[in-house]
């Protein structure tokens, strides 16, 4: 479980990004039953550092931490900046002893610099993820992705999906419940499906008879326990099925049967949680109509059955 955190801050730090993590892994939150972490952010040699904005940032420690802590977060830096030899080497003992590692936007460049993202998937902004795979051809550069999990690599894309991927890694490691109280708490979704294309420039323009479909959405999620099928949506939107599966991806960035699966998958951790309802009951509930069909896109999307993820979420719970 992860207990402390290393920020690398080096020259042009984006302080947004570094914001994020020291947000997530830095404010002190234990009197609501929030995990404490040992935050620390580090500079090359502790010195301040420059912002991308221009003010100075003094940092708590030099690179020492690093070699230490559960997790290293990399957050973005502006194209031009000189990555000293010591950093790397630090990113590459982190990695070799099996720290978690994670990159917010441009950050991934500091990754791949080191070697890391070699036959390894992984994402950045939607502007860069070419130049990324240029760069660093060996690396499997998913360009539509919010975040991306590669065993204990991190790699999310621009700004925002920072945040996103913040709350993936709290997900994983303290449970949906511990996700959904902080993001309630940030006033941010606790979860966020499709991908970058929804924000590359020049989306695709709302036409004046394709309203937005936040009503049908909102219906979808209070309907998760039902069977939900694409001409029903359609009716709720007043379109044709597949001037309907159009406008979904358009807003969405997914199709509406990964929407409800993930929605679903989303209910199930929840249900598997906080709740003593069997495996067939979670199935029901969330959906899936039965065991089978629960455990098959369950472990494809968490990477752990439901029993195996019950067990290790709710004597997490118990035991903190």
């Amino acid at each position: 479980m992860l207990r402390s955190v290393a920020v690398l801050a080096l020259d042009q730090v984006a302080p947004f990004e570094l914001g994020v993590l020291a947000e997530v892994f830095g404010t002190d939150r234990t009197a609501d039953g929030f995990p404490a972490y040992r935050f620390q952010v580090c500079s090359p040699d502790g010195d301040p550092v420059r912002t991308s904005s221009g003010f100075h940032l003094t940092p708590h420690a030099d690179l020492g931490p690093v070699d230490e802590a559960d997790l290293v977060a990399i957050p973005a830096h502006s194209q031009g900046t000189t990555v000293p030899g010591p950093v790397l080497d630090a990113l590459r003992r982190a990695d070799a002893r099996g720290a978690h590692l994670f990159s917010v936007c441009s950050g991934a460049f500091l990754l791949g610099e080191a070697g890391l993202l070699d036959d390894r998937e992984c994402t950045t902004h939607w502007r860069y993820v070419d130049e990324l795979q240029r760069r660093h051809p060996r690396a499997r550069v998913r360009c539509n992705s919010l975040y991306v999990q590669d065993g204990r690599l991190l790699t999310s894309a621009g700004t925002a999906a920072g945040i996103d991927a913040c709350l993936h890694l709290i997900r994983q490691e303290h449970g949906s419940a511990t996700a959904t109280r902080l993001a309630r708490r940030m006033v941010v979704p606790p979860h966020r499906d499709g991908g970058q294309s929804q924000y590359v420039e020049a989306p695709i323009p709302k036409a004046p008879e394709a309203p937005t479909l936040e009503p049908v959405l909102e219906w979808m999620m209070g309907h998760l326990d039902r069977t939900i099928t694409v001409e029903e949506l359609a009716a709720r939107a007043g379109m044709a099925p597949r001037t309907f599966a159009r406008r979904f991806r358009a807003e969405t960035g997914t199709t509406p049967h990964d929407w409800l699966t993930n929605q679903r998958v989303l209910l199930a951790r929840r249900l598997l949680e906080e709740t003593p309802l069997s495996v067939e009951a979670v199935a029901d509930q969330s959906g899936f109509g039965d065991a089978a069909a629960l455990r098959h896109h369950f472990s494809r999307r968490v990477g752990a059955t439901p029993h195996s993820y019950r067990t290790t979420f709710r004597d997490r719970a118990h035991s903190g």
